[in-house]
């Protein structure tokens, strides 16, 4: 009976490793464009689509492709194999995972942000001159 014991504490401890090294693996940190470039890993970049350029869509190739600037205020070209968010016209602000191939940010996934109804201030800071 001791032995059943002993067997199911090993267990036990074995599922919270495998449990801590799976959600280890699964964190992706916030970066800006010049360190997610500089370490070459896959991380979280919040900024801006640069609507002056307009993002194109290749529905053959199922590609998206548009500039954005990060909280530095550094401008990257983005690319994303996939549509358009629905929302993504109206977004205040972006999330874009991925990691950079070259001098493009190849995005994994895209989370946007829409404008609250609630707060007329939801809008692009400006940068101070």
């Amino acid at each position: 009976m001791k032995t059943r014991y002993i067997v199911g504490a090993i267990l036990l401890v074995g599922f919270i490793i495998l449990a801590f090294t799976s959600f280890s693996q699964q964190k992706i940190d916030y970066a800006d464009f010049a360190y997610a470039k500089a370490q070459g890993k896959t991380f979280q970049v919040k900024g801006y689509w640069v609507k002056e350029n307009k993002y194109t869509y290749d529905p053959a190739k199922n590609l998206m492709s548009f500039n954005m600037k990060d909280t530095t205020y550094a401008i990257t070209k983005v690319e994303y194999q996939g549509a358009p968010p629905n929302n993504f016209d109206m977004a205040t602000s972006v999330v874009v995972k991925g990691k950079f191939v070259g001098d493009v940010f190849k995005a994994s996934e895209i989370l946007t942000q829409c404008p609250s109804k609630y707060d007329a201030n939801s809008v692009e800071p400006q940068k101070a001159n």
